[in-house]
């Protein structure tokens, strides 16, 4: 009952002039929208990791909650973008992706196999040989090489799938440190993920966690110094904070790991930054000690405006990367939270740049089994019970997962709820099958633009075409007819798509995928 007073003190929304009112609003401002054709001097991909559709629509209710609105009616910042379409997020060789085999490709323009990235799908799942020659270049590089600036920021550490497929090429998603290689790999030369960050691209801005795979084995941290997990971990002996100190000699570069440090860079007088906050993934945004480590919408705001003092531009990635690790531990309260930091890094995006010069996209790379069930009603927490209970006389709450850690069937029943808080942040939903980490799930995720030829992203795309769409709008990469009068640059070989795999390709990505299952958090 308390619910249904709850709704109705809305009394408006029982006049359907309300309703008709606000959609003859809506109809007016689309059909006053011009397309801007301009070239995008700035670009911005918001990248949510694991963000799909059901986690848009119940972060939007968890925001306006948190405001203490009903929920449902709320505007994100993402709901205000002018042009969606949906991508379909397969990879080469299975329906359902991981974060490297979808970052290769709306980053570098080209679909591939799971666990892999900056390599074309010719390169078979943990074979380091078998990357030679089918490495592929991202949107960031065409960037770079075009004189923008370019930066990473994440919630992960900065050697995880998403920002790596940016900047690095490897066959294994899992090689973070030289430590991680197997002795094939170091035979066959290939390198780690954190020795290519600093090697492969001159990155203006990274931002994330990740510390541990910078510095030698046994280097302590500087924040955890007791906790052995946290120390180095290179076997190489090599430290890549100092490396890349030394690599930016007369210019201003500072490498900082705490938020007082991080408060002090003066976007203004610095040419570099090194922000790495964790020994691995920053905390969760609930969990988050504002004294120490910045939110992502302080990171952002850093990095546009180290980024955007240069005059040809930038192109810069911010991944809210701790949505996907929340939903794989069943957590949909973390996940939820975290989405709703993440709608507030973009909200300062588009406060620190113009609309008619910056292209800001935002979209998630693969979604996750989460269910929003049960008729709540209106106003209802997001994270709370359905009112509707199941044919087993128990409740079970609004969200739910198909598969995750919070299977709990006990003498063949389901647990019995209706004393348990269900919107405590380590509550983990209920889910259908029993496995220790939730998976992904195979559903198109939107993708949302605004700015310059924001209307390249409408419609159902592949997801590939992402980066191509992005590279053709701010005239760089290898198709310039934006920016030159017609004429079309070469293809760069290395970016062409791979149209068909080799069934030993396919085998080899079968045999890999229990290391892949273990590492897709």
């Amino acid at each position: 009952i308390s619910f249904r007073v709850h709704v109705f003190l809305s009394v408006e929304e029982e006049n359907p002039e309300f309703w008709r009112s606000k959609a003859k609003q809506t109809l007016q401002s689309v059909l006053d929208r011009k397309l801007n054709t301009n070239v995008a001097k700035n670009v911005i991909l918001f990248l949510g990791d694991g963000m799909g559709i059901t986690t848009y629509t119940a972060a939007r209710i968890l925001k306006g909650q948190l405001q203490d609105q009903t929920g449902e009616e709320t505007v994100m910042t993402m709901d205000t973008f002018p042009h969606v379409g949906l991508a379909k997020t397969y990879s080469v060789d299975f329906q359902i992706p991981d974060s490297a085999a979808t970052a290769t490709a709306y980053l570098c323009g080209v679909k591939t196999n799971l666990n892999t990235i900056g390599v074309s799908a010719a390169t078979h799942n943990g074979v380091c040989r078998s990357q030679k020659g089918n490495e592929v270049t991202s949107i960031l590089k065409w960037a770079k090489d075009a004189g923008k600036s370019v930066g990473i920021v994440t919630t992960t550490r900065v050697q995880h799938a998403t920002p790596a497929a940016a900047y690095a090429h490897s066959a294994s998603r899992t090689w973070y440190s030289d430590a991680d290689l197997p002795d094939a790999a170091k035979t066959d030369n290939c390198t780690d993920i954190a020795s290519q960050l600093i090697e492969n691209i001159d990155i203006d801005v990274i931002i994330g966690g990740g510390r541990k795979y910078m510095t030698p084995r046994g280097t302590k941290d500087p924040e955890y110094s007791l906790d052995l997990s946290s120390w180095g971990t290179r076997r190489d002996g090599r430290n890549l904070i100092q490396e890349w100190q030394s690599m930016k000699t007369g210019k201003v570069a500072h490498y900082v790991w705490n938020k007082t440090d991080f408060d002090a860079v003066d976007p203004e007088a610095t040419d570099y930054l090194m922000a790495l906050f964790e020994p691995g993934d920053l905390r969760y945004e609930v969990e988050r000690d504002p004294s120490t480590d910045p939110s992502l919408v302080e990171t952002t705001e850093k990095a546009i405006r180290i980024l955007q003092k240069n005059p040809r531009g930038f192109f810069l990635l911010v991944e809210g990367g701790r949505i996907d690790q929340a939903h794989h531990a069943g957590r949909a309260y973390m996940a939820l939270h975290e989405a709703v930091a993440f709608d507030n890094a973009i909200a300062k995006g588009l406060e620190l740049t113009k609309e008619d010069e910056t292209l800001t996209v935002v979209t998630a790379d693969h979604s996750h089994p989460l269910t929003f069930n049960g008729f709540p009603f209106r106003g209802q927490s997001i994270l709370g019970k359905s009112p509707l209970w199941g044919t087993d006389f128990l409740p079970y709450t609004t969200l739910m997962y198909g598969n995750g850690p919070g299977h709990k069937i006990i003498n063949g029943k389901r647990p019995d709820i209706r004393n348990v808080t269900t919107n405590d942040k380590n509550y983990v939903q209920l889910s259908a099958a029993p496995v220790d980490s939730t998976t992904h799930s195979g559903e198109d995720v939107a993708v949302l633009a605004r700015g310059p030829m924001a209307h390249l992203f409408s419609g159902v795309q592949e997801q590939n075409y992402i980066a191509h769409a992005m590279g053709y709008a701010a005239c760089v990469g290898a198709d310039l007819r934006h920016c030159n009068g017609g004429t079309i640059s070469p293809v760069n070989p290395s970016n062409r798509s791979v149209a068909v795999q080799t069934s030993s390709a396919l085998l080899s990505s079968l045999l890999g995928l229990l290391l892949a299952l273990t590492v897709i958090m």
